[in-house]
C-alpha cells in the first residue's frame, strides 16, 4: 500500500503568515493530505456534487460580495452547510470580514477559520506551492544526485561502478551534490520530479578506501543543494566488449519513475575514461535539446543531404 503523506495545519498557517480568526479544537492536529484548494462559489449556492472536503477551502471577493447581498438567516444556512464538510481550513482572503453567521457557523461545525490580506490568487499558489510538494508521492532509489550545469543528473549502476567517485570530480568541477548513495525522489508536478538526500545522510559521501566525507566541511557550502529537479537518469555499467553501444544518440531514451517520463542514457565505464567529463557533456546535450537543438538528429539532417547532393 502506497504511503500516504501530510502537512500539518498549523504549519500552513505559518507559512502564509494568516491570523487565526478561529482554530478548531484540534487545531494543532490537523493535517493536509491534498495538495489542491478550492473556492466553493458553486458550493454557497447549494451545489455539492463532488465536492472535495479534503482541500482548503478559500473565500476570495466574489463569494464574499455573493454572501454579503443575502439576508442573515438564508446566509447563515449557507455557512452551515459548507461547514458541515469538514474540511481542513477556511481562508478568508483580501482581508474579508468573517461574519458573525459564518463565526457562529464554524464554531458549531469546529472548523478552523483563517484571514489574510492577501489576494486569493497568492494564497492559492502559496498553498498548492508548499502542500504539494510535502504531500507528494516518493520513491528512494540508490543512486547519485548531482547538479551539473543547471541540470540534474541522476547516476544509477551497480555497487562499486564509481557513482561517487564521478560526483566528487565533478564537485572539483564546481558541480553541485544534493545526495550520495539514497535519492528520495519526489512527483512535484505533472511532468516534474525533484530529487533530495535523507537527511541523516545529507552531504556525506562515501568512498571507498576513505570512507565517509562530508562534502560541505570539505568542498564549502557551495558544492551542495538541498534539492534538484532530476532532467536525465544516467545508468553507468561496466564496459563489455562486444556490446552495441549507441554512438548517435537518435533514439530518445525514457525512463518512467513515479508516473513521470525522464530522459536516459546508459554509459559504458572503463578504465581511461574521463567519466566526469563525459558527464558534463550528457548534462550540456540535454540542455541543448530542452532549448529545441538535438546534435544527432542535426548530424543525420547534414548526411542526408549531403547523400542527396551526391545523388544528383
Amino acid at each position: 500500500m502506497e504511503q500516504e503523506y501530510s502537512y500539518k495545519l498549523a504549519r500552513l498557517t505559518e507559512d502564509l503568515q494568516a491570523d487565526i480568526v478561529f482554530p478548531s479544537s484540534d487545531y494543532e492536529e490537523v493535517l493536509i493530505f491534498n495538495g489542491d484548494v478550492h473556492r466553493p462559489g458553486l458550493q454557497l449556492t447549494g451545489f455539492y456534487d463532488h465536492f472535495d472536503p479534503t482541500r482548503v477551502q478559500l473565500i476570495g471577493r466574489m463569494e464574499s460580495a455573493y454572501m454579503d447581498m443575502l439576508p442573515n438567516d438564508e446566509r447563515l444556512n449557507k455557512w452551515e452547510a459548507l461547514m458541515e464538510q469538514k474540511m481542513p481550513a477556511l481562508i478568508m482572503c483580501h482581508g474579508a470580514e468573517v461574519t458573525d453567521e459564518l463565526l457562529t457557523a464554524a464554531e458549531k461545525h469546529d472548523v478552523t477559520i483563517l484571514s489574510t490580506d492577501a489576494h486569493t490568487t497568492e494564497i492559492m499558489s502559496a498553498v498548492i506551492r508548499v502542500v504539494k510538494k510535502a504531500v507528494a508521492s516518493r520513491i528512494t532509489r540508490h543512486g547519485v544526485l548531482v547538479e551539473v550545469y543547471g541540470i540534474g543528473l541522476l547516476l544509477l549502476g551497480e555497487s562499486g561502478v564509481g557513482k561517487s567517485e564521478a560526483a566528487i570530480e565533478l564537485l572539483k568541477r564546481g558541480h553541485r551534490l544534493i545526495a550520495d548513495d539514497a535519492v528520495e525522489i519526489k512527483a512535484i508536478d505533472v511532468n516534474v520530479i525533484e530529487g533530495t538526500a535523507p537527511e541523516l545522510i545529507r552531504h556525506y559521501v562515501e568512498l571507498r578506501g576513505i570512507g565517509v566525507i562530508d562534502v560541505r566541511q570539505i568542498f564549502g557550502v557551495g558544492a551542495v543543494k538541498a534539492s534538484q529537479n532530476i532532467h536525465l537518469v544516467v545508468t553507468l555499467e561496466p564496459w563489455q566488449d562486444g556490446t552495441n553501444y549507441d554512438r548517435l544518440g537518435l533514439e530518445e531514451n525514457k525512463i518512467t519513475i513515479l508516473g513521470v517520463d525522464v530522459a536516459t542514457v546508459t554509459i559504458p565505464v572503463k578504465p581511461g575514461r574521463n567519466l566526469a567529463v563525459i558527464l558534463e557533456v550528457a548534462a550540456m546535450n540535454q540542455r541543448q535539446k530542452f532549448m529545441g537543438y538535438n546534435a544527432a538528429v542535426e548530424f543525420t539532417r547534414q548526411i542526408n543531404s549531403r547523400f542527396e547532393e551526391k545523388m544528383k
